[in-house]
């Protein structure tokens, strides 16, 4: 059965990299990339994480 996923897209706040992908890590997300954000104006995370579902 093939793995299911839900994603979410978190704007970076430089200062702050490391706790904030380590929090939304504790809460069972993996990294995917990071890219700049609109305008180049910052970075955004894209993560994922199984939901749990199998298809």
């Amino acid at each position: 059965m093939a793995t299911t996923w839900e994603y979410a897209t978190v704007p970076l706040i430089v200062h702050a990299t490391k706790a904030i992908l380590d929090q939304w890590g504790s809460d069972g997300w993996e990294l995917v990339q990071v890219i700049p954000g609109p305008d180049n104006n910052g970075l955004v995370a894209y993560l994922k994480r199984p939901t749990g579902e199998s298809s």
